[in-house]
């Protein structure tokens, strides 16, 4: 199946960081000759004081938004592509994901800062909000500085090295079908990457040896179903990789990201509820929260 951007949104916050997801906006759009809208939400506290509500006067409202269309302008620069600035007021997830609806956007791209441990906890992320409620794919640009050891942060633009996470869902299906056509798309290798978690498929009652046995043939079975995963023609136009990983999914994917020298990560996304979200995170959250590649957050069709 290939695929075609046609509707582009980024959303920016128009800090240096989250500018670069308006960077990686661009040369997306000018690939796929899409559509880009390019999105500010002001999001206004509402302040009280001696029980009486502060709203913002309507002028320092208008002086904002000016503000933000002008430094929108500015980071678009002489780019030669169909483009629109949006800003707007109100709560950020929820104003992105209508704004993504109403354009009927094929593509969210948003930038994130990776909160971890208690202000992730109590307050999330717009980003996690959106992998949850965006009605469309959703390409996160993560910080540079999570890079470890040698490897490099992702610098520029262009995918060569492309791996899909693949639990044999349904969500991870749609993953691998975006996978080989971005692979398509850019020529890149693609890695199908299996993990299988130790404490999944142990019992306690089996002896160490037949442990073993057990994970190694979980292990080729599974690398047998992500061949069946790979069109019958891709291996005329990409390099394609099979891998069985074991250990903690977000964990594995992070590691083999680093060997291989990923520049993409495709992943399945699953709806959770509120408090699984918060005390446990998705695999998708944690890739996200740990490398410094883009990863691309596909929802159920």
């Amino acid at each position: 199946m290939k695929i075609h951007f046609k509707r582009i949104l980024c959303a920016t916050d128009l800090s240096d960081f989250s500018n670069l997801a308006v960077a990686q906006a661009i040369e997306m759009a000018k690939e796929f000759g899409a559509r880009l809208y390019i999105c500010h939400v002001i999001d206004l506290p509402m302040v009280s004081m001696h029980g009486a509500a502060f709203v913002y006067p309507d002028n320092q409202i208008e002086e904002m938004k000016t503000g933000a269309m002008e430094q929108i302008k500015r980071l678009v620069g002489d780019n030669d592509l169909s483009w629109e600035a949006i800003v707007e007021t109100g709560p950020v997830s929820t104003t992105l994901c209508r704004l993504a609806a109403d354009r009927h956007a094929d593509l969210a791209i948003v930038s994130t800062h990776g909160r971890t441990g208690i202000k992730r906890l109590f307050l999330g992320s717009v980003t996690e909000r959106l992998l949850r409620t965006v009605a469309c794919p959703l390409l996160v640009v993560t910080p540079p500085e999570k890079a470890s050891g040698g490897e490099q942060p992702f610098k520029g633009f262009g995918f060569k090295q492309i791996l899909v996470g693949c639990d044999f869902s349904n969500d991870s299906q749609n993953a691998v079908d975006y996978g080989f056509s971005l692979a398509q798309e850019f020529e890149a290798a693609i890695h199908l990457v299996h993990v299988v978690e130790p404490f999944v498929y142990r019992d306690t009652m089996l002896p160490d040896n037949t442990e073993i046995e057990t994970l190694d043939a979980v292990s080729a079975g599974s690398q047998k179903r992500l061949e069946t995963l790979v069109p019958e023609d891709a291996h005329n136009w990409c390099e394609v990789h099979i891998a069985s990983e074991s250990g903690k999914p977000f964990m594995a994917l992070k590691a083999y990201a680093d060997t291989h020298q990923i520049d993409l990560i495709v992943l399945g996304v699953r709806g959770h509820s509120l408090v699984e979200t918060m005390l446990l995170g998705s695999t998708t959250d944690r890739v996200i929260r740990g490398v410094a590649c883009p990863v691309l957050s596909v929802c159920p069709l």
